[in-house]
């Protein structure tokens, strides 16, 4: 996506084209730093760290430094974001944001392309690659004896520019389009000598602006007159409240790493230090996930290899590929002595080295996809930047070229519908002129994309939309605005949930869920939308062991009181018997809505896919805490598809959110597809964890959101999984899709079986081939004409397969057992597509997508 602004070089009153970041880490170094920075003859300013609350606090210079900066706040890191966004550039030292929260650590790695990882034991040679593409430091002087530490690569497009001469030859200094990250404490007389440090700041200023012979002049604070230009946005007093009884007691917005979603990812395997001890459980388990990281390697390997062709590459893997290999099983080897000699720093360098072979070779290239659910979350602000439908078709585009083949649009948001409603009382005020969800349902049509409307359900507000529109910071939105009766409470009679932002409807009001029942039928009857996926889809997050608790509507508290003659604002959570009731009421409320959206929209629109997004907490205490209980929807079929935030920083929590899930036997019909979050996630990360999904048994992902997309995994996507729209979508062409699955199955065996690989031979390489083909046949004939006869033909093929397939590919499983368990999901994948066509297909008898108008 195009940045709306760009950095401009300063004017000619000001020559100065660097602004030197000073914080609280590097000001006693600041002596030293000021020296080199004079040395280097560079016109800077000086930015205080401090004062950076937005993009604009970073100056107009077209290049900004952070020497040894090692703690941001969100706040800064989101500046610095939208900073790089703008164009500008950045140089960085030493072990830059590595003491920042977990979240900002992320995204700073994203943003530079590379991170500090370790401090070397003693000083040693650094020497600039003077290669093609890193031409600029060619100059004199960067070579040298010097303390620092190894700069990891975090990209595909991080390039090593320099390298440190010490075992293993690891990376001095990183480099991207946007960044140069520089291993050592630049400005410090323990790391390297002024004339040095100099020099490399100045050949790294080069890389992006023409750099003349600045006169040495007493440099001034570059962002003083942006902040006095700009102040920071002060809260105003929250109004006294008027048309809400009972009073909202408005709690202060939560930051950016606190939002409900992260307070559930479970802990990753790799403490941020890595000094710490490592249990037994923990070392069996970083040992176990780096196998897995091997297995997912492979089998992305094996999927482009086959997918190329039999005789594309007869050895199987290319060199490169190979020693990729061997050196990541060697660390894998090696792993647990070194835990057990209490080396907890090398494990962990070593698992990161690991990560780091084998995405350098990832196959990055080739098209690896298979037919799949590639869902994308659009998201409001995405869209209100667009602006127009011109705009907008450019979002689209790129959607359609990284291979996305489902949009959920986002169309109701904090109580305002993004089009001009007869139901609702307010489009939202951020649209003029246009109507989105008419321009997006042309737009995924004429691009063989399916566009289904995300909807907010119950939450009714959003203070941080608020300030983007110039409300009150406790406006409620305009639906309890219009109708205070219509709102949720917490038992402390707020309407806006502790430490949360968004206050709710009452699900129990009968005239709340009436008005949602008639924008749902207008969206989905003025725009034939091809589905609808519900969100906040639930209560508020609570916490009743802190009697923090939510639900207490005026309607609500009639019914519930009606039934068991008490007020629930009565009671709490040391009555467990009346507490367990209020609970089930609670949840009941919103299973029934569910049930009765399904019921609605189907009856008069059976083609629609509806779906929801959902926390992936425990059943048990999602039920106490959110009141969601979408197991109940998914095993009676109200829903199509459900969608479970599994939102982490890494595969390893990933998968441990997801696969719980991913097993449930709770589920009936219904799919199943994982929720990725690419905000902070680096590249390598992401398309791992895409690789994870593809080798469990469900049947796509879905992305949040189009405003993280960024341009390398854009062209990634590209590569891998862009260019072919005619693939069947799992939801809308289950039959299809099972077929086609099936046959990249196929072509993996095939090109084993070619390459002397799959280890079957005689007799057994003959009855597997037979039953193969039987499913193949039968997969073929269920897909062309869809009928109970020709399931139940495919099941038992199907059936009678996989019952014999554990046996057949035990020798190739006992040195691939990650590949065949791969095999193994993707077969009850196709299961699970056959049960789901049983019941969207034949039981609803509703036409494939092609067939539709």
């Amino acid at each position: 996506m195009m940045p709306l602004v760009r950095i401009q070089p300063a004017t000619a009153a000001d020559t100065s084209v660097l602004g030197v970041v000073k914080s609280q880490e590097n000001a006693a170094q600041w002596q030293g730093i000021t020296e080199r920075l004079q040395a280097a003859k560079v016109a800077y300013c000086v930015i205080d760290l401090e004062n950076v609350r937005n993009a604009t606090d970073l100056s107009d210079r077209p290049v900004v430094f952070l020497p040894n900066v090692a703690t941001l706040s969100p706040t800064q890191a989101i500046a610095l974001e939208e900073w790089i966004s703008q164009g500008g550039k950045v140089i960085a030292s030493g072990p830059v944001g590595n003491m920042s929260q977990p979240g900002v650590r992320q995204l700073l790695r994203s943003l530079l392309g590379a991170y500090w990882g370790f401090e070397l034991n003693q000083p040693s040679q650094v020497q600039p690659l003077r290669i093609n593409t890193q031409s600029w430091v060619r100059q004199p002087g960067l070579a040298g004896t010097i303390r620092g530490g190894v700069v990891i690569p975090a990209s595909l497009t991080s390039k090593p520019a320099a390298i440190w001469q010490s075992k293993d030859t690891p990376s001095a200094v990183v480099t991207t389009e946007r960044s140069t990250v520089l291993g050592w404490q630049w400005g410090t007389n323990t790391a390297a000598p002024v004339a040095m440090d100099s020099a490399w700041l100045r050949a790294a200023v080069s890389r992006y602006v023409p750099v003349s012979n600045a006169q040495t002049t007493t440099p001034k604070n570059c962002n003083g007159s942006a902040i006095a230009i700009s102040p920071p946005q002060l809260q105003p007093p929250a109004p006294k409240p008027t048309a809400i009884v009972p009073q909202p007691k408005v709690t202060p917005p939560v930051n950016r790493q606190e939002e409900e979603i992260e307070r559930i990812a479970p802990r990753g395997l790799l403490a941020p230090d890595g000094n710490n001890r490592l249990a037994n459980v923990e070392a069996i388990a970083l040992q176990q996930e780096l196998q897995n990281l091997i297995g997912r390697f492979e089998s992305a390997q094996l999927a482009a290899n086959a997918q190329s062709g039999i005789k594309a590459n007869p050895t199987v893997e290319s060199r490169a590929v190979a020693q990729a290999l061997t050196d990541a099983k060697a660390i894998a080897k090696t792993l647990p002595q070194l835990v057990r000699q209490g080396n907890y720093v090398a494990a962990r360098n070593q698992w990161l080295k690991a990560q780091q072979i084998l995405w350098q070779n990832y196959p990055s290239d080739r098209s690896l996809a298979q037919p799949e659910i590639r869902a994308m979350w659009l998201d409001r602000g995405s869209i209100v930047r667009a602006g127009s439908e011109q705009g907008l078709a450019k979002i689209f585009d790129q959607l359609a070229a990284a291979g996305i083949n489902t949009v959920f649009f986002e169309t109701v948001n904090a109580g305002y519908p993004i089009y001009q409603s007869k139901v609702a009382p307010q489009q939202n005020p951020l649209i003029q002129g246009w109507d989105p969800l008419a321009s997006a349902v042309k737009l995924a049509k004429a691009r063989d994309m399916e566009l289904h409307a995300w909807v907010w359900v119950f939450a009714a507000g959003n203070q941080r939309h608020n300030t983007i529109v110039n409300l009150p910071v406790d406006y409620p939105g305009p639906l309890i605005a219009a109708n205070p009766e219509w709102a949720s409470y917490d038992n402390r009679g707020s309407i806006f949930p502790p430490g949360q932002e968004k206050p709710f409807l009452d699900p129990a009001n009968p005239e709340v869920r009436s008005y949602l029942l008639r924008l749902f039928e207008e969206i989905v009857s003025r725009y034939q939308v091809d589905g609808l996926q519900l969100d906040y889809i639930r209560y508020p997050f609570q916490d009743p062991g802190a009697e923090r608790t939510y639900g207490y509507g005026k309607v609500a508290r009639q019914k519930f009181q009606q039934l068991t003659g008490v007020d629930p604002v009565q009671i709490s959570p040391r009555q467990p018997n009346l507490w367990q009731r209020w609970t089930q009421f609670r949840t009941q409320q919103v299973d029934s809505f569910v049930a009765e959206v399904s019921g609605h929209l189907r009856r008069k629109h059976p083609q629609i896919i509806l779906s929801a997004a959902v926390f992936p907490l425990a059943e048990n205490e999602r039920i106490q805490k959110l009141q969601q209980h979408w197991e109940v929807w998914a095993s009676r079929g109200d829903v199509d598809m459900i969608v479970p935030m599994t939102y982490a920083l890494d595969t390893y929590r990933f998968g441990r959110l997801a696969q719980p899930w991913i097993t449930s036997n709770k589920l009936g019909s219904t799919l199943l597809l994982p929720g990725i979050r690419l905000l902070d996630l680096p590249v390598s990360t992401a398309v791992d964890q895409i690789q994870l999904a593809r080798d469990l048994p469900v049947s796509g992902y879905s992305l949040f959101a189009v405003e993280n997309l960024s341009d390398e995994l854009q062209t990634l996507f590209q590569q891998t999984q862009g260019g072919n729209t005619q693939t069947p979508v799992p939801y809308r062409q289950p039959f299809q899709t099972a077929a086609a699955r099936y046959n990249s199955l196929q072509q993996e065996w095939n090109f084993l079986v070619v390459n002397n690989q799959l280890r079957l031979s005689g007799r057994s390489l003959s009855l597997f081939n037979v039953q193969a083909a039987d499913v193949e046949n039968a997969l073929k004939q269920l897909a062309a004409e869809p009928s109970l006869s020709r399931l139940t033909v495919a099941r038992a093929a199907l059936t009678n397969f996989q019952l014999q397939f554990r046996s057949w590919i035990r020798p190739y499983a006992l040195e691939n057992p990650y590949q065949a368990k791969v095999w193994e999901n993707r077969l009850a994948t196709i299961e699970r597509l056959l049960n789901y066509g049983e019941t969207v297909v034949l039981k609803r008898e509703v036409a494939p997508v092609a067939n539709r108008e």
